[in-house]
């Protein structure tokens, strides 16, 4: 009996083509280009969980980037007009279980290398899927 992963694959707003090979990762599409407001949720070094949102934050990508090693857990998405969040990045442990699809567009082998290296995220199997070559290659979409 053989065992085949589920791989997504879909295609990125500037028709490149979007692969994940690691089926725990789900890909949401929340975000779609709206406009709206972000929150993370992240651990501090006392280890207890926070809220913060910081109107600097123009995108996902921002957010992503913005706290040190370990500390992101979620992110809230929450769409003008709206009082609803929509979780648009969330780990459990060391497994991102949900990931926008505007972030994964955005994610680099780079970013993951310095501080996503113990989680689900990295994955040379991954980077050979993309053909990724280097830290500004893209983690999810396929590097020309």
């Amino acid at each position: 009996m053989s065992h085949h992963k589920k791989i997504t694959t879909m295609t990125t707003t500037d028709n490149k083509d979007f692969t994940v090979l690691d089926t725990n990762i789900h890909i949401v599409d929340y975000i779609n280009g709206s406009s709206g407001t972000f929150r993370a949720i992240v651990k501090t070094k006392a280890g207890f969980m926070t809220s913060v949102s910081m109107k600097k934050w123009e995108n996902i990508y921002d957010v992503f980037c913005a706290f040190n090693k370990g500390a992101l857990q979620t992110i809230e998405f929450i769409p003008e007009g709206y009082e609803i969040s929509l979780t648009v990045f969330a780990m459990k442990g060391k497994k991102c279980l949900i990931m926008d699809k505007e972030l994964a567009e955005m994610i680099t082998v780079g970013d993951v290398n310095n501080a996503w290296m113990s989680t689900n995220l990295y994955s040379p199997e991954q980077y050979k899927a993309v053909n990724a070559s280097s830290w500004i290659s893209k983690v999810f979409v396929v590097n020309d």
